[in-house]
């Protein structure tokens, strides 16, 4: 870029660059695996890996909590009509069609569409995000927890207040990185993954294992240390199995097995969504500064207008009015590429493409479904069809996809 050398005087800066091409592994490969499949998860993973892959948004499962491989029911339901009430009646239904206690029928709602949207837009920061992983000597299959987290969604923002990719509460991201009231790193991709490692280092290390750390991200280290203690094992099918607390619920007894899933899907894209296009990989470079600026100045100092400058670094907001020494500003390596949050933005508004196929022999509606990372209810909508509909081969089903 033309500004670069005015910029780097004038600073006195560094620069960091990222670009996909120049990622290379720094770290010796290990010959244990450091996110076993601990005896007795088998199920529960599959049973995620189903639940991010195979089943629709419009579909609710009602499984047994207790053993995973049990699933009693699938049923197409609108979200709308997923009432507390709707899924209570349903649960004591097929609690006495199958003989069980209540508390053996619980209901998950399917998340192909938003998995397979994460990973579609997770390649505009996948190299970056495991280049910061690699350095600190962390396991690059930390980076696909934000498929459990938040499908890779910058803008993904929780009932209880957690923020951006990773998820982070605002008192646990102050301790990793900027969040106040004219900057919240929590928004930055760049910024919040850093914060992950960090935080996920300091769980390894004070657990002693990545089974324990990746279930701290859930329950908190302080949680699981009190754990380990009650019962006196590091083992966490033990503690899932044994351990009692008002806290220590579903959520955090799967959250391991949801990882193990979401790791399985990450690595293999091509094979559970063959058709997904991914986004292009997001090539800018980072400048730390050394001292503070208003943001009005740095957006001269950069070259780039104001809202570019905003768009680059979504840890600034329209409130900003200085810069604080120490912010390291993401720069695009080409200054005519689309900045970070109007990609968001265009995608959030983006209709789904349709794409023509034309039915094989034996070929089912789900079947396709999978395929193109799509959802039955919608390819049945959008060919008005009945859900018994029967197809034939060779005619074509247009398929809105991902």
């Amino acid at each position: 870029m033309k500004h670069t050398a005015r910029f780097l005087l004038s600073l006195c800066c560094f620069w960091l660059a990222f670009s996909p091409g120049n990622i290379q592994s720094q770290v010796k490969p290990s010959t244990e695996d450091p996110f076993p499949l601990l005896p007795g998860l088998e199920s529960s993973v599959e049973f995620w890996k189903k639940v991010f892959t195979e089943y629709s948004s419009s579909q609710l499962v009602y499984f047994d909590p207790f053993d995973m491989s049990r699933i009693y029911e699938v049923v197409e339901v609108r979200e709308n009509s997923r009432t507390p009430e709707y899924i209570n009646s349903e649960r004591k239904r097929i609690a006495g069609a199958h003989a069980v206690d209540l508390e053996r029928v619980r209901a998950q709602s399917g998340i192909k569409e938003r998995t397979a949207a994460g990973l579609k837009r997770s390649a505009r920061h996948i190299a970056q995000m495991q280049q910061i992983f690699r350095d600190r000597s962390l396991p690059i299959e930390l980076t696909y927890l934000p498929i459990v987290e938040s499908s890779y969604d910058i803008n993904a923002r929780s009932n209880v207040g957690a923020l951006g990719m990773w998820q982070f509460m605002r008192a646990t991201g102050r301790q990793y990185m900027r969040v106040d009231r004219s900057i919240d790193e929590r928004r930055d991709p760049i910024e919040s993954t850093r914060a992950a490692a960090s935080f996920l280092q300091q769980s390894y290390e004070t657990l002693g294992n990545w089974p324990l750390a990746i279930t701290a991200y859930n329950y908190g280290p302080g949680g699981m240390s009190r754990a380990v203690a009650a019962i006196e094992s590091d083992n966490l099918v033990d503690l899932i199995r044994d351990y009692r607390h008002s806290y220590w619920g579903f959520a955090a007894k799967n959250f391991y097995a949801e990882f193990l899933a979401a790791v399985e899907v990450g690595k293999n894209v091509n094979q559970y969504f063959p058709e997904l296009q991914l986004d292009p990989a997001l090539a800018f470079q980072e400048i730390e500064l050394k001292n503070s600026l208003s943001l009005l100045a740095l957006a001269k100092n950069t070259g780039l207008t104001r809202d570019q400058l905003l768009g680059w670094n979504p840890a600034l907001s329209a409130q900003t009015r200085s810069v604080p020494a120490g912010y390291r500003v993401k720069v695009p390596v080409d200054s005519k590429a689309q900045p970070v949050i109007e990609v968001a933005q265009s995608q959030a508004k983006e209709q789904p493409k349709v794409v023509r196929h034309q039915v094989k022999r034996g070929e089912t509606v789900f079947q396709i479904a999978r395929r193109y990372g799509a959802s039955v209810d919608r390819i049945l909508q959008k060919n008005g069809m009945p859900k018994t509909h029967r197809l034939q081969a060779g005619t074509t089903l247009l398929v809105p996809k991902l």
